[in-house]
């Protein structure tokens, strides 16, 4: 049996913070998924959640799991999707570390995951644009420097975080 700790932690700490470069948001929801699976699975399987091992995460548990969120805990299927995409990541990282668990590795890959309403951007309308231009006092050098930066902002589409890059 293949101890499951040592690999979320070197996923967690290693791979996604130095490699991937994820965000400290990105870590913490991935890291809260693995919490809630693995008290999930831990309950299951009558273990601590520090002794479980890679090979008791099969595909049956993790659909069961991802069962359970809808189910038990009410999350929508958004949220179950994010809980999958963390646990999906993690076993493509397992992929080149461990070589003989390939054949459970393909099937936990392969659970699909499921359809969610498409929302379209909300945009403001014309007369909502122009309030937000003409907000900044044009009298004052701020005022102007602000005005400018909105209209860059707005014309091209910009996010905050593209804008202040």
């Amino acid at each position: 049996m293949t101890p499951i700790a040592p690999h979320i932690e070197a996923f967690l700490r290693e791979n996604l913070v130095h490699q991937r470069g994820a965000s400290q948001h990105t870590c913490d929801s991935y890291a809260y998924s693995f919490q809630l699976l693995f008290e999930f699975a831990a309950a299951r399987r009558k273990v601590a959640p520090s002794a479980l091992a890679l090979e008791q995460l099969d595909a049956e548990l993790i659909s069961a799991f991802l069962e359970y969120l809808e189910d038990e805990r009410k999350n929508a299927a958004e949220t179950r999707n994010v809980r999958l995409a963390a646990i999906k990541s993690f076993f493509h990282y397992l992929e080149h570390r461990q070589p003989a668990a390939l054949e459970q590795i393909r099937r936990v890959l392969a659970i699909p995951f499921k359809k969610t309403n498409t929302r379209l951007v909300p945009y403001l309308l014309r007369e909502e644009v122009q309030a937000l231009l003409d907000a900044p006092d044009p009298a004052t050098r701020e005022g102007i420097r602000d005005r400018a930066i909105l209209h860059l902002a707005i014309c091209a589409g910009l996010r905050v975080s593209e804008l202040t890059d």
